[in-house]
């Protein structure tokens, strides 16, 4: 059975609609909130260079930054803490 124009725009529609409703569930959190001027210069390089060039720097620097902290469990189970000088 096929459907009639009038209902493939109802069904469009009602698609559309329970679709907004799914990706509106959760509320977007950015994992890093960058600072005005930080956002304003990755829009400039991504004009500039392209988006995809810029993404591919972004995570480079930011992996590379993440090799740098111990994220891994010790064999307590406990966290790694950081120290720092002030903790003495």
């Amino acid at each position: 059975m096929k459907a009639t124009e009038i209902e493939r725009k109802s069904f469009d529609k009602s698609l559309d609609g329970i679709l907004e409703l799914f990706n509106n569930l959760e509320e977007d959190v950015p994992i890093i909130h960058f600072s005005d001027d930080v956002i304003e210069n990755i829009e400039r390089a991504k004009e500039k260079y392209g988006e995809d060039r810029v993404h591919q720097k972004i995570n480079a620097i930011v992996g590379e930054m993440l090799s740098w902290l111990e994220l891994e469990e010790d064999d307590s189970g406990s966290e790694a803490e950081e120290t720092t000088d002030n903790d003495s």
